[in-house]
């Protein structure tokens, strides 16, 4: 686990150099550590034995920061792409190794259920306010592809909470991280020195997502043992 925990800190301090740069408006500093921060996440989690989706969402989330670094309309699209289909790679890792409010004999938990059903009501509702204030503010091209980008992105942030809270906090983040990018683009007020709001939140955003998800896998390659001494049934 060495190399893994060296690869942790040299994302760790590319991320707070990435941060510094950009509060302190440096955008060599930001060009720099930019490209290099997904990267090292995706050798972090594979030197964890992380499954080949995360390193494809996190690899995916490279090429959509290298994408943005641009600042072109052209670029924008082709970066709001890239997110999207790392997005698909963490549904599809939320599907494989998520709680699906099951017991274990496949009968639904009625409570657990019922607090999904609300989770879903409130990230639908987050979902319809967020493009009704976009909406007049975004160019007329960008109008449809934010609304699908949206609603996938939404889609991600609801079902990262299958795996736990860690996972549940990090598509959370994702969620406004993105926001924050779309006010922009629709000339909605900001919060001072927004690129780094963004950045923030899309770090941890992404750490935490990959830490939810490798904790989950590792814990479906090596279930945690029972008082009797077997393995509990999976859901």
């Amino acid at each position: 686990m060495r190399p893994a925990r060296v690869l942790l800190a040299a994302f760790a301090l590319t991320a707070a150099a990435d941060l510094v740069s950009l509060a302190a408006g440096s955008d060599t500093g930001h060009t720099l550590a930019k490209p290099l921060l997904m990267p090292l996440l995706a050798a972090h989690a594979h030197l964890r034995g992380a499954p080949r989706l995360l390193l494809a969402a996190l690899l995916l989330g490279w090429a959509g920061d290298v994408l943005l670094l641009s600042g072109t309309d052209s670029a924008f699209l082709a970066g709001m792409a890239s997110f999207a289909a790392g997005h698909v790679c963490y549904l599809a890792l939320f599907r494989t190794y998520g709680n699906d409010c099951r017991t274990a004999n496949g009968t639904p938990r009625a409570h657990g259920a019922w607090k999904r059903k609300q989770l879903a009501g409130a990230y639908l509702l987050a979902l319809a306010v967020t493009l009704a204030a976009l909406w007049p503010g975004l160019p007329a091209e960008l109008r449809v592809p934010v609304a699908g980008y949206s609603l996938l992105l939404t889609a991600m942030a609801y079902r990262a909470t299958r795996l736990g809270l860690l996972a549940g906090v990090g598509g959370a983040l994702f969620l406004l991280s993105d926001t924050l990018i779309a006010t922009g683009v629709a000339d909605l007020p900001q919060l001072p020195a927004p690129d780094f709001w963004i950045m923030l939140t899309y770090l941890a955003a992404q750490w935490l997502l990959a830490g939810g998800v490798l904790a989950a896998a590792e814990t479906a390659t090596h279930p945690p043992v029972t008082s009797s001494g077997s393995a509990p049934a999976v859901p």
